[in-house]
C-alpha cells in the first residue's frame, strides 16, 4: 500500500497585474497520519500564546503583539521531522513575455505549479494536495490544476495525485503553517523591512533553514527547499 501524504499549498502575489513583481508559490507536506498530530500541537500552541484554538494564524496577522506566538509556530515546524516545505520563487513577473511562449499567464501559472510540486511527488506514494479558498474561480483553478499535475506525472488514471481540493484555511492548520513560510520568504525577497516582527520571522528561518531563502538550494534538500525561477529560463 502506498503512503499518502497531504500537501497544503499557498501563495503570494500570483495575479498578473497586482503591480508585485515577485509571486512566491508554497507547499507544506507531511504523511497523512500524522496531520491530525500536527494539528492539535499548532492549536496547543495558539492556546499556550492566550489565542482560541481557532485562531487562524496568517502571515498578514503577524505583528509585534503577537511575535512570539509565530516565532513558537515556526520553531514547531523546525522541530517536527514529519514537516516539510517547498517554495518557488518568481523574482520578478514583469519579465514574463507569455506571447513569445504562445500562452496566457494562467497556463504559465499552472506550470509554475507543477515546477514547486514536482519535487515533493513520488510515484511511488499517493498525494492529497489542498489550496485555500481564495475566489470564485478556485474549483476551475482546482480542476485544472488537477489535470496539469496528473498529466505531467502520467497519472491518467489519479492514482498518485488522489485529490486536488479547496479548503478554508481557518479550519486547516498545516494550510496556515504553509501561509507563514509563504510570506516570510515573499517578505524577504520582495526586500521588505518595516515590521519588526516579520523580520523576527526572517531572521529565525534564516538561523534554523541555514539558508538566505532568496537562492535556490539542493534538491535533496527536504526541510526547507527552495527554487529561483528565472524569466530567462525556458516557459515552454
Amino acid at each position: 500500500m502506498s503512503l499518502i501524504y497531504n500537501i497544503y499549498c499557498d501563495e503570494s502575489c500570483h495575479l498578473e497585474h497586482d503591480h508585485q513583481p515577485v509571486m512566491v508559490l508554497g507547499a507544506v507536506w507531511c504523511p497523512l497520519e500524522k496531520s491530525r498530530e500536527i494539528a492539535v500541537r499548532i492549536r496547543e500552541i495558539k492556546t499556550s500564546h492566550g489565542l482560541p484554538p481557532k485562531f487562524e494564524s496568517k502571515w498578514t496577522k503577524v505583528s509585534p503583539a503577537k511575535q512570539a506566538f509565530y516565532l513558537d509556530l515556526l520553531d514547531y515546524f523546525f522541530d517536527d521531522d514529519d514537516l516539510h516545505f517547498r517554495a518557488l520563487i518568481v523574482p520578478d513577473k514583469t519579465r514574463l513575455q507569455h506571447e513569445l511562449y504562445g500562452q496566457d499567464h494562467d497556463t504559465w501559472y499552472y506550470k509554475m505549479y507543477f515546477d514547486m510540486l514536482k519535487v515533493i511527488l513520488d510515484p511511488e506514494a499517493c498525494y492529497r494536495i489542498y489550496l485555500d479558498i481564495k475566489d470564485t474561480r478556485s474549483a476551475a483553478k482546482v480542476a485544472k490544476l488537477h489535470d496539469v499535475l496528473c498529466n505531467n506525472m502520467y497519472d491518467f488514471e489519479r492514482q498518485i495525485i488522489e485529490r486536488v481540493q479547496t479548503v478554508h484555511s481557518h479550519e486547516v492548520e498545516p494550510l496556515q503553517l504553509a501561509d507563514l513560510l509563504v510570506g516570510i520568504v515573499s517578505y524577504v525577497n520582495r526586500g521588505l523591512s518595516s515590521n519588526s516582527a516579520k523580520v523576527a520571522l526572517v531572521e529565525r528561518m534564516h538561523k534554523r533553514s541555514g539558508y538566505s531563502l532568496t537562492r535556490t538550494n539542493l534538491l535533496r534538500e527536504s526541510k526547507v527547499n527552495l527554487f529561483v525561477w528565472q524569466a530567462s529560463e525556458t516557459q515552454a
